[in-house]
């Protein structure tokens, strides 16, 4: 959960855990509670009309009555609710009658040898305390059965949050382990060129490099996030390598605003941004060209610019660019919508000029999202 659903105000709350968290301890609490309750008015209102002491014995044996006869209701009903409505239904209904005559024969006891000793209610007397019975006993089913569709309706939604929390975090696993063939091909196959050319220390640099920028990457979860200043190092042993293969065609820079150095984001963000400047940038290029990577805070929002003096406004180098391999900036864009959500702004520019560009607007993070 996020911080302000953690926050926010929940009557079912007790000591900060949930109320119905353990459905045993809630049910006698609230058994015990609401026949205490029932005691207690009961026993006011014959003080109040001065019944005695005797009332307060009568009152005690119908809450031991009522107490005992809706345990009895609860261990049915924990069946009938897992059953068709219409047996729910039918059984309920049945339930409450024969509790309700039950209940009713003690009451009619109890009067005669508390209260009214000699006496029978009859008729309407009768009646009339069938027809409390039967009200009081209809509140209690419908509490419990209330509560307990109210706790199925709490786990049903905290299985859904599970299982869309598990789809999107294999989605984003998914998004990612695009990236490593994608990067591992170009690299790997640089390195078989610089051992065909007998360039064996620059080869065992690239691959002693590689593995660590491997080691680096693959600490983190697929479906986690990582800090701007560790996606900033990541960056710096991927540029690395390939300065292995460009040397000083590949001039990269780096802005980073300290502020925003904590700021979480998804791991491996920016790399195929990088990349994809490498490609259609430096590649073509003879003279190469500079890629910046600029972040800054402002208040609550991180704002990255990735840019390059590649060919710029080039409409088949703009359509390449976006479409490339099915990775690069598609896969950002499909990532930050299922980090943030709409929470975010992926743009992209060109200039007519040279030059292409990528902004991405996030939120302040300093804290992995739960």
């Amino acid at each position: 959960m996020t911080g302000e659903a953690q926050g926010s105000w929940n009557p079912f709350r007790l000591h900060g855990r949930p109320f119905f968290e353990d459905k045993n301890r809630a049910f006698w609490t609230l058994q015990s509670a609401g026949w205490a309750g029932y005691f207690i008015l009961r026993t006011l209102s014959g003080v109040a009309n001065d019944m005695g002491w005797s009332y307060v014995l009568h009152t005690l044996l119908l809450t031991a009555t009522g107490y005992s006869i809706t345990l009895l209701m609860a261990a049915a009903y924990r069946r009938l609710i897992q059953m068709r409505e219409i047996v729910t239904w039918v059984g309920s209904i049945l339930i409450v009658v024969s509790a309700a005559a039950a209940f009713s024969a003690i009451e009619t006891w109890s009067v005669a040898t508390f209260i009214q000793p000699g006496t029978r209610p009859e008729g309407i007397r009768f009646l009339g305390a069938i027809l409390l019975t039967v009200s009081l006993l209809i509140a209690w089913s419908a509490l419990y059965y209330s509560i307990n569709f109210y706790i199925l309706l709490e786990e049903q939604k905290d299985r859904l949050l599970r299982l869309e929390s598990t789809a999107s975090n294999a989605q984003l696993a998914m998004l990612r382990y695009q990236l490593n063939p994608h990067f591992l091909f170009n690299t790997l196959n640089s390195i078989s060129t610089l051992v065909l050319l007998k360039q064996t220390d620059r080869a065992n640099a690239m691959l002693s490099r590689l593995s660590s920028f491997l080691r680096y990457t693959l600490v983190n979860e697929p479906a986690g996030t990582v800090t701007i200043q560790q996606e900033v190092e990541t960056l710096k042993l991927y540029l690395e390598i390939e300065k292995m293969r460009f040397e000083e065609r590949l001039r990269p820079h780096f802005n980073i605003d300290p502020g925003a150095a904590q700021s979480q984001l998804p791991s491996l963000l920016l790399q195929p941004l990088v990349e994809n400047a490498i490609k259609y940038a430096v590649t073509p290029q003879e003279e190469g060209a500079d890629i910046s990577v600029e972040v800054r805070r402002q208040i609550d929002r991180v704002l990255i610019t990735v840019t390059d003096t590649g060919p710029g406004a080039d409409a088949q180098y703009k359509a390449r660019a976006e479409h490339s391999t099915g990775v690069g900036l598609a896969n950002i864009r499909d990532r930050l919508a299922q980090a943030y959500g709409d929470n975010q702004r992926f743009e992209t520019q060109s200039d007519i000029t040279g030059g292409f560009r990528v902004f991405i607007d996030i939120p302040f993070q300093t804290e992995e999202p739960k």
